[in-house]
């Protein structure tokens, strides 16, 4: 038997496989990306101020490290805050959704229509009614990120099997048992996936956010940053603040990976 487990690569090693083809496909695309983006500068002669190269702006990127390390830690501390108010928020709200189908055809809408405000819209009063302040870059965020986790928690505390709902209903449980034993337990893939979708969410937010925020406060997020360099027609620090955003949206996506896996490993197996 020992022989047979020795010859049978397994899932593990066919997933360490696979996970490696998948970051050389990754790299491959970039350096593709890259040079293409090069060649496009070099062969049209484009000047710095319309698009630099990729090496003017690791060199911008270096030559600002401290400015972006700063501003990108205090929008990741926006966008990982917004993001946790979301979920306990979406979370909350979901819940008395599912308890009341009058309810939730009555309020659902109205979440719907926060996502189809455009923020840029709801900024400008958000700092009237709230102040040049951090909380309302959070409350900015928030809104961002409430649908997606509000619709899927949603779907999933609704989505109990028929026969887990016959058997609830002939053992008499109560409607408390039916939420903590087979809704909450149902929801939590669908809890993941919303947060998956958010935390990009809440990075755009964040820097979206900063640039109204920054405006009269001491606030030094990415997008307030961005502002300041855009004001001065610094393109190629703009592309290296960019390519932060970008990596803050990847840090984000991976913690809630990371935490899900920690702490919720046995929903996501079971469902």
């Amino acid at each position: 038997m020992s022989d047979e487990l020795s010859d049978n690569p397994g899932p593990t090693r066919e997933s360490g496989r696979e996970i490696a083809w998948t970051v050389l496909a990754v790299i491959a695309v970039a350096a593709i990306g890259i040079v293409g983006w090069h060649l496009i500068v070099v062969l049209f002669d484009l000047p710095k101020l319309l698009l630099p190269t990729p090496w003017q702006v690791a060199e911008a990127a270096w030559q600002h490290r401290m400015v972006l390390l700063d501003s990108g830690w205090i929008t990741l501390w926006t966008a990982t805050v917004s993001l946790f108010v979301a979920v306990i928020v979406g979370g909350g709200v979901s819940v008395l959704f599912s308890q009341s189908r009058l309810l939730r055809r009555a309020l659902f809408p109205y979440v719907v229509f926060l996502q189809t405000v455009p923020i840029v819209a709801i900024a400008p009063l958000l700092v009237i009614w709230s102040g040049y302040e951090f909380r309302t870059a959070v409350i900015a965020t928030v809104i961002i990120c409430l649908f997606p986790i509000v619709n899927n928690v949603t779907t999933g505390l609704t989505s109990v099997r028929s026969e887990h709902e016959d058997l609830l209903r002939m053992y008499g449980a109560t409607r408390w048992q039916r939420l903590c034993r087979v809704q909450l337990p149902t929801a939590v893939p669908f809890l993941v996936l919303g947060a998956r979708i958010s935390s990009g969410l809440a990075v755009i937010g964040a820097i979206v956010a900063e640039f109204f925020v920054s405006n009269g406060a001491d606030y030094e997020g990415l997008g307030a940053v961005m502002t300041g360099w855009q004001a001065r027609t610094m393109t190629d620090a703009l592309m290296a603040a960019l390519a932060v955003s970008t990596l803050l949206g990847l840090i984000l996506f991976g913690g809630v990976n990371l935490l899900s896996r920690l702490f919720l490993k046995r929903y996501l197996l079971v469902n």
